[in-house]
């Protein structure tokens, strides 16, 4: 009898036998450098890399709907800029991110990656922390976009002037349930495409960034045309250059809480490395992944803003109108009743296939809730391997065509059961989940900052180098995500009280 040699099939991820002589598959042999075995299966490519990113991003839905952050803190004139500041940081923190994960490319890559940034001496701690941070943040964020779907859908009740029992506001009980009973059942949806083999993963990312971008020209050219044949389009000076006070606090901080809204948008586009492990030529794919995702997302949600902003409605007009996400009546007023629902069906379609978050208030779409499923459970999967999660045997099983269902089902309890927290009070909900933003940056920040002051020389074999301007680049981010953390931690409405303070910063 021949011996045979056991290989790796490149397309399938996992071990075959062959009577060919051994061919050693790179990505499987980096992974084994690391400490760790090819479990998963590799099958992801560049471009089902860059939609992972560019669908928990989803600049689109987020810059629509937290559009009113922005016009109560500075208004237009500080979210425009604000939002340029916010897209050159978010951009080198990007690179950052990609000149570590193309050194480690491997699932749960934040944490991973935080670790080995602190050196071995403080690594196994932050590690720990940072683990936490991301798989709360993540796993909380899938919970709130569901929640946001809904809301969005269910939007159109007032649209079509429906006549619900108690009245469509959150201090309805009834209304509450509705919303309760919908997300769960958006949760099972989503969490369903995800159980699909893993070969068609790749076609859940292409069709999630193609409904997003279908969706985005949609908003940029028909939703001008609309408002300008109906109540009109806002001046330029109006729309881009005037400035509002809607939070009460002093006129510097009010335009730094117009980060809350830029850096709610910009988070997310480290997807692309808690994926590392399926993706073939990770250490070259997954990193180019994050910063073009990121170029291109940041550059869209800015045209986005400067699009929206002279096709909304006067700013009291804007905020008197009564529905749970008011942009859906934006779209009535600007395109009539037929073009509202469409463009609000098309973002609902298209959540479908994302689970992205975003920050109190999303129109969020249901595809994408899928990808943010897909991301959330390889971030557990990978904190379960090295013991770190209880049930960690369990958390860490991979079935046999590859897949960490196991992981993928504990972020569906863990979300259901998050959503249970509706029925007391959607306010509460939303406040105590959005904080999934905040730990994000914390992490973002804290990568930076050990990039510079622990391991500044080290990772020599990445791909993605950033030469001599690494060190700035370190300080830039570590200072500007410090300051988006410090607007996503701070009150919003001023004078503060015991019912305005914000308590984010517990997440952390």
């Amino acid at each position: 009898m021949s011996e045979k040699n056991f290989v790796v099939n490149a397309d399938a991820g996992i071990m075959v036998a062959s009577d060919a002589p051994q061919v050693v598959d790179s990505d499987v042999e980096q992974l084994k450098r690391l400490g760790y075995e090819q479990q998963l299966r590799r099958s992801l490519g560049a471009v089902d890399s860059f939609s992972s990113s560019f669908a928990c991003i989803n600049f689109i839905s987020s810059t629509r709907i937290l559009l009113y952050l922005g016009l109560l803190a500075g208004g237009p004139l500080a979210m425009w800029t604000s939002f340029i500041i916010n897209l050159v940081s978010v951009c080198i923190t990007a690179a950052i991110l990609s000149e570590i994960c193309s050194a480690l490319p491997i699932s749960g890559s934040l944490y991973n990656w935080a670790a080995a940034a602190a050196g071995p001496k403080y690594g196994r701690f932050v590690g720990f922390v940072v683990a936490w941070w991301v798989a709360a943040a993540w796993v909380s964020l899938v919970a709130l976009v569901c929640e946001g779907l809904v809301v969005w859908v269910l939007s159109l009740c007032s649209v079509f002037n429906v006549d619900f029992p108690g009245g469509i506001t959150s201090d309805n009980i009834k209304w509450r349930i509705l919303v309760w009973a919908a997300s769960e059942g958006f949760l099972v949806l989503a969490t369903a495409v995800t159980y699909l083999p893993s070969h068609l993963h790749g076609i859940i990312f292409r069709i999630a960034a193609g409904l997003i971008t279908f969706d985005f020209f949609l908003c940029i050219i028909w939703l001008p045309i609309g408002a300008s044949r109906t109540y009109g389009l806002r001046s330029g000076r109006e729309a881009l250059l005037t400035t509002y006070n809607g939070t009460g606090a002093p006129a510097g901080w009010n335009w730094m809480l117009s980060f809350l809204f830029t850096s709610s948008i910009l988070t997310g586009f480290d997807a692309p490395g808690h994926l590392a492990e399926e993706t073939k030529k990770a250490s070259t794919v997954a990193p180019r992944s994050i910063f073009r995702a990121t170029v291109v997302t940041g550059v869209g949600g800015l045209l986005t803003t400067v699009v929206l902003l002279p096709c909304i409605p006067d700013i009291s007009e804007l905020f008197a109108l009564n529905a749970p996400q008011p942009f859906v009546l934006v779209y009535v007023m600007a395109l009539g009743r037929g073009g509202g629902t469409f463009m609000t069906l098309v973002a609902t379609i298209a959540g479908l296939f994302w689970e992205v978050w975003k920050k109190k208030a999303y129109i969020i779409l249901a595809q994408a809730t899928s990808v943010m499923i897909l991301a959330a459970s390889r971030i557990v999967f990978a904190i379960a391997r090295d013991g770190a999660l209880p049930l960690s045997d369990w958390l860490a099983k991979v079935s046999p065509d590859g897949l960490p269902r196991n992981a993928v089902t504990a972020i569906f309890i863990l979300s259901a059961i998050l959503l249970c927290t509706i029925l007391p009070s959607m306010v509460a909900f939303t406040s105590i989940l959005s904080a999934g933003n905040v730990q994000l940056l914390a992490a973002y920040g804290l990568i930076a900052l050990l990039r510079l002051t622990m391991t500044p020389n080290e990772f020599q074999d990445s791909k993605f180098p950033l030469g001599r301007a690494r060190k700035l680049m370190y300080v830039v981010s570590v200072v500007m995500n410090a300051i988006f953390f410090a607007a996503l931690v701070s009150p919003f409405t001023f004078p503060v009280t015991a019912a305005t303070l914000n308590f984010h910063w517990v997440a952390v």
